[in-house]
C-alpha cells in the first residue's frame, strides 16, 4: 500500500502500471475508496485508546512505521483493530510531521464520524483540528521534503536510496537493474549539479517560495531558489542553538517564538553554518544552512513513552 498526496493517486498508480511490464501485479487506485485522518502529537495514543477496542493489544509491539488492521471489513486483518462502534480501521504508526502519532484509514462514509469522535475524545487533551498549513510547517521542521515541491529531477535530502537500493561496494553503481538506475548513476558521476539543503531563519519572518525566489550568498551572487519556506512555531533560538517545546533540557525562560525554515536548491555545495539571504520581490530574510531544524522529534520514540500499559 502506497500512501501519497491526495491529488497524486492516479498519477502514481499510472506510473507503477507503466513499469510493471510482464509481472503478475494488479495495481488499484483506492483514492475514492478510502479516507484518512492523521492524529499526531504526544497525546495521540491516549486519545485513540478511547475510541478503539482493546487498545493495549493494538498498541503492543507497535513500532514506528508498523500498522495493524484494515479499513475493509472483508479483509483478513480487519479483526485486528475495531472502533468501539465495530467499524474496522487500519492504524499506522506514521505521519508526515516528525512527531509521535498515527494515520487512521477508514471507508469514506466513516470519515466524518471518526473525525467528530476524535475531537470529542481529545477535548480534555487539547486536541485541535489542523490543516495543510500546519502539516507544511511540521514536515519542513522535521526535514521531510514535499513531492513536486522539494522533490524533483535533482538530488533531494531524506531519500530512501541509501538503505533501499542495491549499491555496489564502492557506492558508485548498483548490483541490480531497476527503474531510475541510469538517472541515479548519471547524477553520482556528474562533477557538477544541484544541491538541496535545509535552512533556518533568524525569526518567524518568511518569504514566498517558488521559481521567482532567489538564494543569495555572502558575495551577493544568486546561487539558487527557494523550494519551501514556512514557519515552525514549536521552535526557537537559544544561545545559538535551536530548541523545541519537546526538548528535555529547556531553560526556564525559554519561549518558542517560531523560526522560518525549509529547503533551498542551489548550484554549489554548502556547509552547516553558511549564511544566506532569501529574496522574493522586495522581501528578504537572513537564514543559516543547518544539518537539522526541529530537534528532539518524537516520531520514533517507544509507544510506552506516551501510553501507560496496565501491569496486570
Amino acid at each position: 500500500m502506497v500512501c501519497v498526496n491526495a491529488g497524486m493517486g492516479d498519477k502514481v498508480a499510472g506510473h507503477l502500471a507503466k513499469y510493471k511490464n510482464a509481472m503478475s501485479v494488479e495495481i488499484c487506485d483506492l483514492s475514492n475508496q478510502v479516507g484518512k485522518i492523521d492524529l499526531q502529537g504526544k497525546n495521540s495514543a491516549v486519545i485513540l485508546a478511547k475510541l478503539i477496542k482493546d487498545p493495549e493489544a493494538v498498541f503492543k509491539d507497535m513500532v514506528y512505521f508498523s500498522f495493524k488492521g484494515h479499513f475493509d471489513a472483508s479483509h483478513a486483518c480487519a479483526s485486528q483493530v475495531k472502533l468501539k462502534d465495530n467499524s474496522p480501521v487500519l492504524v499506522s504508526r506514521s505521519g508526515y510531521t516528525g512527531e509521535f502519532g498515527f494515520e487512521l484509514f477508514v471507508l469514506p462514509d466513516q470519515v466524518l464520524s471518526l473525525w467528530n469522535s476524535l475531537l470529542d475524545a481529545g477535548r480534555e487533551n487539547q486536541l485541535i483540528p489542523c490543516g495543510l498549513g500546519a502539516r507544511d510547517s511540521l514536515r519542513a521542521g522535521a526535514l521531510l521534503p514535499l513531492s513536486h515541491q522539494d522533490i524533483g529531477p535533482w538530488p533531494f535530502i531524506n531519500h530512501p536510496w541509501e538503505f533501499a537500493l542495491p549499491f555496489n561496494l564502492d557506492k558508485i553503481g548498483f548490483t541490480k537493474e531497476f527503474v531510475g538506475k541510469d538517472a541515479l548513476v548519471k547524477a553520482m558521476q556528474s562533477s557538477h549539479g544541484d544541491f538541496t539543503y535545509p535552512f533556518a531563519g533568524d525569526n518567524l519572518r518568511k518569504i514566498t517560495a517558488g521559481p521567482t525566489s532567489q538564494v543569495i550568498d555572502q558575495n551577493g551572487q544568486v546561487i539558487g531558489r527557494v523550494l519551501t519556506c514556512t514557519t515552525d512555531m514549536a521552535i526557537g533560538w537559544h544561545k545559538g542553538r535551536i530548541l523545541s517545546i519537546a526538548s528535555p533540557d529547556l531553560p526556564e525562560n525559554f519561549t518558542a517564538r517560531g523560526i522560518s525554515c525549509g529547503f533551498v536548491l542551489v548550484n554549489q555545495p554548502l556547509q552547516p553554518g553558511d549564511q544566506l539571504i532569501l529574496k522574493e520581490k522586495k522581501r528578504t530574510i537572513n537564514v543559516t544552512i543547518v544539518d537539522d531544524i526541529r530537534p528532539d522529534r518524537t516520531a520514533r520514540q517507544k509507544i510506552t513513552q506516551f501510553f501507560e500499559f496496565s501491569r496486570s
